[in-house]
């Protein structure tokens, strides 16, 4: 079946439309339960990071906008997180806000809770 589906893929016009019927062939006559199981867990993966991405935005934003505040409850959520640093990183994303400059510590935030997350998991 894969090699059938890696062959299509190399397959230009009508030999790929031939392909094609063929896989669909193929897919009629087996089970298809475990691949529509793959497919529910790539979907479901792309929809967990999307909301975790939306999570740490969020942090990010909570962050910069409450300062020092709001580092306990990140420590909370990521004990493995390194005070200093997000106070710095925050600090400094406050004075590129205020100043107007591009927000190179507002997306060094958010890598960096993305890499906390990261070595949570």
């Amino acid at each position: 079946m894969r090699a059938a589906i890696e062959l299509a893929q190399k397959i230009k016009k009508e030999g790929r439309r031939r392909q094609l019927q063929l896989i669909g062939k193929m897919l009629r006559a087996r089970d298809v339960e475990p691949i529509q199981t793959a497919l529910d867990k790539l979907k479901n993966r792309h929809n967990q990071q999307v909301s975790l991405f939306h999570k740490l935005e969020a942090l990010r934003d909570r962050l910069v906008e409450e300062g020092d505040d709001a580092i306990p409850s990140i420590l909370a959520l990521y004990p493995e997180a390194d005070r200093q640093q997000l106070r710095a990183l925050v600090r400094n994303a406050q004075k590129e806000k205020a100043t107007n400059k591009p927000p190179k510590a507002y997306r060094q935030i958010f890598q960096y809770l993305r890499d906390l997350a990261e070595t949570a998991e």
